[in-house]
């Protein structure tokens, strides 16, 4: 099974008018800083003389990491599937900012360690195995696991632009992703291990050396930097089900919103499998993840927010979805000089 992904580049001829629109707003050229740059991006994507965001939707998805075993994190990997549950019942910090922006959530089992059962109605169960491998000693998943999460990925983005939605947002969840996120990152930059590697949940200095040292053996043994391999090699089911549904969003010209450090590592990886995914992407936040920088040069992105977060879960991009509303706002209902009789 070979995914093919056959995405077309933003349509750029319009650009010129899209920018008159928004220049002959009533405010001074400019004076509206990065929302002006967001609504022309969106008015890119969506070709319609009106803008609109239409079903939002929050993905977290969730998996468990074989590295998590080598005292990674400052929780187990147990912490994953209790930090589901609590998604499930409401008691999250994203539960909690997707609620004040009116933004449906939902949980997905891409492969977390302790499985749930019986699996609630509410979680999206698409799980690949009980967590992946470590990778600082053997891939991380075959590469048959690799492509039916991409596919899974690609199929649950689907069905849910085919109900309506037109943004998608995406969260994670799951101990010791970090470590796979920084693998990914320093494999795909080239860049020093340690710049990719962070404390994450917050370990010690001892631990963080620890995981330095894991994650460069596992990018040391990579031979085959193409996406799939790498994903297969260094990847979680968490990350690759991201990739494939970032993926097919770009596919049907759909608006991807992404949160934070391991987010944005699956965004990297999407974009090498094909670059043109990149148009579609708009970056929340910069965490305080060490990485995430870096990361957010590769891509060429100037995020919304700067909040200091490292939670993950998707939160950043929780908190990002109001701006994305008042670009599209002033877009489509701020006056012009012309209509409002100002005159300068």
């Amino acid at each position: 099974m070979a995914l093919a992904w056959q995405i077309a580049p933003l349509d750029h001829s319009g650009s010129d008018a899209i920018q008159h629109r928004i220049d002959q707003k009533t405010k001074p050229l400019g004076a509206l800083g990065q929302l002006e740059a967001l609504a022309l991006q969106i008015a890119l994507v969506q070709q319609q003389p009106r803008l609109s965001i239409e079903r939002p939707l929050m993905l977290v998805f969730a998996g468990d990491h074989g590295i998590a075993d080598e005292g990674v994190s400052i929780a187990p990997s147990s912490v994953t599937q209790q930090m589901v549950l609590n998604f499930l019942t409401g008691g999250a910090a994203i539960n909690c900012f997707c609620r004040s922006n009116h933004l449906p959530l939902k949980v997905i089992d891409a492969g977390i360690k302790y499985e749930i059962k019986p699996a609630p109605s509410a979680l999206i169960v698409q799980r690949i195995a009980a967590g992946t491998r470590n990778f600082a000693h053997e891939p991380a998943m075959t590469l048959a696991q690799a492509e039916q999460a991409l596919l899974l990925g690609q199929q649950l983005a689907q069905h849910e632009i085919a109900a309506g939605s037109n943004l998608l947002a995406f969260g994670e969840m799951g101990i010791g992703n970090s470590s796979s996120a920084s693998a990914i990152l320093a494999a795909l930059s080239g860049a020093e291990v340690a710049q990719c590697v962070g404390k994450g949940t917050g370990i010690s200095d001892a631990q963080l050396a620890k995981k330095i040292a894991l994650v460069s053996q596992g990018v040391a043994r990579l031979q085959d930097k193409s996406p799939l391999t790498l994903l297969a090699e260094l990847g979680g089911f968490e990350i690759a089900q991201i990739c494939g549904a970032m993926l097919a969003t770009a596919q049907a010209k759909k608006l991807i919103l992404v949160d934070g450090f391991i987010v944005s590592a699956a965004a990297l990886l999407a974009t090498h499998f094909n670059p043109n995914a990149r148009d579609y992407m708009i970056f929340a936040h910069q965490s305080e993840e060490a990485g995430h920088q870096l990361l957010l040069r590769l891509l060429n992105a100037n995020p919304l927010l700067d909040l200091g977060l490292r939670l993950g879960e998707g939160t950043g991009a929780a908190l990002a979805l109001p701006l994305i509303h008042a670009a599209v706002s002033f877009y489509n209902q701020m006056a012009t000089f012309e209509s409002a009789g100002v005159k300068v």
